[in-house]
């Protein structure tokens, strides 16, 4: 049956789900309360990565993050503040980072990986799209024993999984990558990644899904709901009510605010990244992270990517310097010869991802309003898992089966048990 369905969020999730609901033939609104044109859907790493199969909240978090949250340079920073917000989250957080969490999410987090990848690749064999996609695959590149140790046991538990992933030496990183050398003592290979530049897929999904019928309403503000008999009958902003059979929440940091007039309580940080863009020869060809310093190194179209950090600090886009120059300083300590200008540090941005407790994104439907979907809490997987979460939510609002069991996403699950 076709239905009038409201998305809130035009990011890359936002944006795949009104792409896979327009396909089942449903009449489709996106709101987006800035231009489709920043925030975390342009400034990511671009990664496609069924390897990233743990989730945030793992153990030893805690110990790091501890250890890092009053230096605001380091990988991951805690603003400290009286927050009830944070509180609640950082409690769920706390009761999240086990091993039984970690075992329980591994092949569920591969799984939809697995799927999104797909989706990525069977649009850019399609004839509707043009964009920059490459299986190189992604380096977890180490200088020490400690970082070299553990890596190696995600590792294995990607080969349990299937995915194919080797460790090699520094002479294979640099023949692999001959255009510059690494100062490292070896990498992880996973072979299962690729990688993309995302501005280009942005553009050109917002720009298919217009030509196919899809209303995008752009400086659009969600205020408010109208609901009647437990179920949402329009979305109010400021410009204007829009009607709606279902209502889908990929309004990623945004979306625990934007809940509230709902009287839903779903836990969600926003976790700040920055990048930084080269547009200089690099020599760079292989996509890696850093693992010491936590930063990923991208080759795009047209320049190269060093991205980083995750900052909680609300909801702002304020840029701390020392957080790019770290970024900066990080690269040229991996890189024989890299030195990332001032001028390109200065034109650094950031974007809001948004964190669920567990490190598990919210997909599938919220008991407190019965048309209401939830898509969103990706942390840093939003890029990765867009397409695919964007073809599940379309499949519970068109009724059919999922391509995959999306129980671990359930929005009301509990935590740490």
């Amino acid at each position: 049956m076709k239905k009038k369905v409201v998305v809130i969020g035009g990011g890359i999730v936002g944006l795949s789900t009104a792409f896979y609901l327009r396909a089942e033939g449903h009449e489709v609104t996106v709101l987006d309360k800035g231009t489709l044109s920043e925030g975390a859907s342009f400034v990511n790493a671009g990664y496609l990565t069924p390897s990233h199969i743990v989730p945030l909240a793992a153990p030893g978090m805690i110990s790091k993050g501890l250890k890092w949250m009053f230096n605001s340079s380091s990988p991951f920073y805690i603003k400290p503040r009286l927050d009830a917000d944070l509180i609640s989250w950082g409690w769920k957080f706390m009761r999240s980072c086990s091993k039984a969490h970690v075992q329980r999410s591994l092949s569920v987090i591969k799984d939809i990986n697995t799927l999104s990848k797909n989706l990525y690749h069977e649009m850019h064999q399609s004839m509707d799209f043009d964009f920059h996609l490459e299986d190189r695959g992604v380096l977890m590149a180490f200088k020490t024993a400690k970082a070299e140790k553990e890596e190696f046991s995600v590792m294995k538990a990607a080969q349990d999984l299937g995915l194919d992933v080797s460790l090699i030496g520094q002479d294979e990183v640099n023949q692999l990558q001959p255009g510059v050398k690494m100062n490292i003592a070896g990498a992880y290979h996973y072979r299962c990644d690729a990688h993309t530049t995302p501005g280009v897929f942005m553009h050109q999904l917002r720009d298919n899904i217009l030509a196919n019928g899809v209303s995008i309403h752009t400086k659009t503000t969600v205020n408010g709901f109208e609901v009647i008999d437990n179920q949402i009958k329009k979305v109010q902003t400021d410009q204007g009510d829009f009607e709606a059979d279902e209502v889908v929440f990929a309004a990623g940091a945004w979306t625990e605010k934007l809940l509230k007039p709902l009287k839903i309580a779903l836990s969600i940080q926003a976790g700040k990244g920055y990048r930084i863009n080269v547009a200089a020869p690099t020599g760079i060809t292989m996509p890696a992270i850093l693992m010491e310093s936590k930063v990923a190194v991208t080759p795009m179209q047209g320049f190269t990517r060093f991205s980083g950090t995750m900052e909680i600090a609300g909801i702002n886009n304020a840029i701390r310097m020392n957080r790019v120059q770290a970024i900066a300083q990080a690269s040229s300590q991996y890189y024989q010869g890299i030195a990332i200008a001032k001028e390109d540090q200065e034109q650094a941005h950031c974007g809001l991802r948004p964190l669920s407790p567990d490190g598990l994104p919210f997909i599938g439907r919220h008991s407190s309003c019965s048309n209401l979907v939830m898509a969103t809490g990706h942390a840093m997987m939003g890029w990765s898992l867009g397409p695919g979460t964007g073809k599940l939510v379309s499949e519970i609002i068109s009724g059919k089966k999922t391509a995959m069991d999306i129980t671990a996403f359930a929005p009301e699950r509990k935590y740490g048990l």
